[in-house]
């Protein structure tokens, strides 16, 4: 029986589905080292002996950020946000090539062979869930208006989940500067209270500075451009459902091919475009 499944699979055409791989990003984690370097470099050649570090303003700044932003939020809304905003720095990387390739191979197998013919590459589509999915409900004769609805609903959680990931982010980027002056105007008012002695003027309002300048970095530097990461990465993720969801609606309208390698190509800039048939 196991000599037969194997010759069975033999005779299937091969379809190869890339899977995403996830690594960290290296322009991410540089640009944020880079412009950390750069403020500590142009901190290193001043002629000044000011300090630049102050724990209360850094504690005033960061929990001061946390804490304002989860009042803007549900706690559904943070812990699904989670493992989005911690996984920022982490680029899933897709060969969209690949990816169309391997559309375009089930779809030419589906008008060959028929829909329920795409059942013998379950193991195959399973490297991509939603690929899975949408193979299983074509295969199970679901209309094309629920294929259409059922996909494209899944399409738009996710796209929503992303992005709400990066609007915490930029509410983040947003109330970090503002926290950093409400530590300066706090410093500002501690300072005016002791004005006995002229010679703690300017040190205390250096200080009293230093939670703007907190505020402004981690604003700027950290938060905003994590928040245009992930909104990159939900374009990408949802280019690839999109490109699954043309490819099953072509297959149960029994297109032609070639109309799908356009439709997939549409999605896809110049470079990365595939020339399936010759």
């Amino acid at each position: 029986m196991a000599a037969a499944d194997t010759q069975t699979d033999a005779r299937l055409p091969a379809v190869s589905v890339p899977t995403a791989v996830s690594s960290p990003d290296l322009a991410t984690i540089l640009g944020l080292f880079l412009s950390l370097a750069l403020i500590i470099g142009a901190i290193a050649m001043g002629q000044s002996d000011a300090k630049f570090f102050n724990l209360p303003s850094v504690l005033i700044v960061i929990f001061g950020t946390i804490t304002a932003t989860i009042t803007s939020y549900s706690g559904a809304d943070l812990s699904q946000a989670g493992g989005i905003i911690a996984r920022a720095a982490v680029r899933p990387v897709r060969d969209f090539p690949a990816l169309a390739k391997s559309m375009m191979d089930l779809a030419t197998i589906a008008r060959k062979k028929g829909l329920l013919f795409l059942a013998n590459y379950e193991k195959e589509t399973s490297k991509e869930p939603f690929l899975k999915h949408a193979m299983s409900i074509v295969v199970d004769g679901y209309n094309e208006n629920d294929i259409r609805r059922i996909l494209q609903q899944e399409i738009d959680l996710e796209e929503e989940r992303q992005m709400r990931a990066a609007s915490i982010l930029r509410r983040a980027s947003e109330v970090a500067p503002a926290m950093g002056l409400i530590g300066t105007l706090v410093g500002l008012v501690q300072m005016l209270a002791n004005l006995e002695n002229p010679d703690t003027i300017g040190p205390a309002m250096a200080v009293a500075l230093l939670t703007t300048f907190y505020g402004a970095i981690l604003g700027s530097i950290v938060m905003s451009p994590l928040a245009a990461k992930i909104e990159k990465n939900a374009v990408d993720e949802v280019r690839a459902k999109t490109m699954v969801l043309r490819t099953a609606m072509s297959m149960i309208k029994q297109e032609n091919p070639r109309n799908l390698e356009m439709l997939i190509n549409a999605l896809l800039p110049p470079s990365q475009r595939i020339q399936y048939f010759d």
